[in-house]
């Protein structure tokens, strides 16, 4: 019979033995916490309050947007950076630049350029990516497309004319005289400003800010017959930049001013000039001319301008020296200033550059004339002068015109033409 000082000794040895399997268990369910970290997953996805993590795909994220990432754990900083992460442009497959910040488990992504808008991007999570507890993230992508109208990136400045003048991207907001706002090319283009070939004429403050070293202007124009040409456009005459159509419809051209190597502030002025011929550099045509888009079994140049609409960009690339015009989506004539002869400034040419001297020529962008009313030169020229009935005033419509202060490629005019057109 065990007497009492065995029975509490039996007691005393149960509870410590007790007391030891519990620490045991519970220091193994804490040795088990530190063996299973949180795994790291994306949680949601936005851009303000757009969702980017659901089923489909969103069509109307910004131009502009912030992108959010918001994980199941905080983010190890050194591993979440732009080569972890990159945003790719399906159209070109260009990496869009971008910035990444880390705060906790949120990452946040941030264009640092204007995205082109109407286009489709895909976002990528590098599976390198780690949380702050060592954890690699499943590598996973995630694709929008951007509000809007194909337009590519690099936009400055645009006026699509719903019924006044405003940019509706900057500061460029334009006042207007005898313009009306009546129906463009297409329902989906909406209102177009018409001109009426004699006192019409809208003005844009502050154009020299326009031209850049890489340059791209972009506009649907409808030019009406008349017994004389038409100035589209004009910032200060041929020491900005202006588009003009002859009065026959027989050519056409984009006249303008760049800045060269050992130039100073100088600026000299040449024409892009499409007459349809055909001939370039290699068939009797201009030593500088790489592309001249023969028209003549065709109907000629007025086959395509003359009382319809079309969409004309006019391109300049700093690095190439090559100035484009296009057509309805289609390269119409180069120039590569390059094969100028060796003699000549034009084979030093650097960028577009505005190079009016006031008061003569005044920095105001002018749609309708080859300049603002405040500019005097030729004022006193039958074709020049604004006050001038007879000058060579605008009449038709003009629509959607885009500046860039970029070379857009060959494949972004064909795919804004095509955005467009419908």
């Amino acid at each position: 019979m065990l007497n009492l000082k065995s029975t509490q000794f039996m007691k005393n040895k149960f509870a410590y033995l007790s007391s030891l399997i519990l620490a045991i268990v519970f220091l193994a369910g804490m040795n088990s916490c530190k063996d299973d970290p949180t795994a790291l997953t994306l949680q949601t996805l936005v851009a303000g309050d757009i969702d980017m993590n659901g089923a489909v795909a969103p069509t109307t994220v910004p131009t502009n947007p912030t992108i959010v990432a918001s994980f199941s754990t905080d983010v190890d900083a050194t591993t979440a950076t732009t080569t972890s992460i990159t945003l790719t442009r399906d159209y070109d497959k260009a990496t869009v630049a971008t910035t990444v910040t880390v705060a906790g488990n949120k990452i946040t992504i941030v264009p640092i350029e204007a995205l082109a808008s109407g286009a489709l991007f895909k976002l990528n999570f590098a599976g390198t990516i780690k949380s702050t507890e060592g954890e690699l993230l499943t590598a996973l992508e995630r694709n929008f497309t951007t509000i809007g109208k194909f337009a590519p990136s690099g936009l400055i400045a645009y006026w699509n004319f719903e019924g006044d003048a405003k940019d509706q991207i900057g500061t460029f907001n334009g006042t207007s005289l005898s313009v009306n706002y009546n129906a463009s090319h297409s329902t989906a283009a909406g209102k177009a400003a018409t001109f009426n070939g004699t006192t019409s004429i809208i003005e844009i403050p502050n154009g020299d800010k326009l031209m850049n070293p890489d340059f791209t202007l972009s506009f649907w124009v409808k030019a009406e017959t008349q017994d004389k040409g038409h100035f589209v456009m004009g910032l200060g005459a041929f020491y900005g930049f202006q588009f003009e159509i002859a009065g026959d419809f027989t050519n056409c051209k984009l006249a303008g001013a760049y800045s060269y190597q050992g130039g100073g502030d100088t600026a000299i002025f040449t024409d892009n000039w499409w007459n349809g011929d055909g001939k370039n550099k290699d068939n009797g045509g201009w030593q500088g001319w790489t592309l001249n888009k023969d028209m003549t079994g065709s109907g000629g140049i007025p086959s395509l301008l003359k009382d319809k609409w079309a969409h004309v960009v006019c391109t300049f690339s700093s690095s190439t020296r090559v100035a484009t015009i296009y057509m309805n989506g289609e390269a119409v004539k180069a120039q590569d200033y390059n094969l100028w002869p060796a003699t000549d400034k034009w084979v030093k040419v650097n960028g577009m550059k505005y190079g009016g001297k006031a008061p003569d020529v005044v920095n105001e962008l002018a749609f309708g004339f080859i300049q603002s009313r405040a500019g005097t030169m030729w004022d006193t020229e039958p074709w020049g002068g604004y006050g001038i009935p007879g000058a060579n005033h605008f009449k038709g419509q003009l629509d959607d015109v885009r500046i860039f202060n970029t070379c857009i490629t060959a494949a972004e005019v064909d795919l804004m033409y095509k955005s467009e057109k419908l």
